[in-house]
């Protein structure tokens, strides 16, 4: 697993040892990216269940100007600050070892907001719809959520955002939201 492009171009990453975290294959991760790359700029970043932080780490390297890495393992958290650390790019980071909902609720008394939020949970989880739900109080006007999922766990698209672009690379989707306009 490496960094494509940007300042941390070619950078080898570290990740989880185990079956708990699924990587996002380079060839999914450059796509996004490429989909992505006319909001990275100066954009600010969520990372939702970051695994090894390395989509977090794409966004900042292409010029993102910074990003935030959510995990509830330890595990991950260390290998994305090891991550972080081997990229230099830790001033432009914040890390959070906290539960999905729990850094929901303290992003959103914080009064952040993300132009660009990525969330990939444990394929299969329940987790997928709840979070999806809350997280849309965190983008910003504009923003766009992305969500990665199995090719049969789609999650329930929730009232307040709307799907304007769906991808299947294998048994892997990508999801792509933005807020829905309010019509006075």
């Amino acid at each position: 697993m490496r960094v494509i492009s940007g300042a941390a171009r070619r950078m080898i990453l570290l990740a989880p040892k185990g079956q708990n975290t699924r990587p996002s294959a380079d060839r999914i991760k450059e796509n996004l990216f490429n989909i992505l790359s006319p909001n990275i700029p100066g954009a600010r970043f969520l990372d939702m269940f970051c695994g090894s932080g390395a989509i977090g780490i794409e966004a900042l390297s292409r010029g993102a100007s910074e990003a935030c890495f959510v995990d509830s393992s330890q595990e991950a958290i260390d290998i994305t600050q090891a991550n972080l650390a081997r990229t230099n790019l830790t001033p432009r980071a914040a890390v959070l070892h906290m539960s999905a909902q729990r850094a929901i609720s303290q992003l959103e008394r914080e009064d952040r907001w993300f132009d660009i939020i990525f969330m990939d949970p444990p394929y299969g989880s329940s987790l997928i719809n709840h979070v999806l739900d809350d997280l849309g109080i965190l983008l910003a006007d504009g923003g766009i959520l992305v969500v990665e999922c199995g090719g049969d766990n789609a999650p329930v698209t929730p009232g307040h955002l709307e799907l304007y672009d769906e991808r299947e690379y294998g048994n892997t989707r990508l999801l792509f939201y933005v807020r829905k306009l309010k019509i006075i």
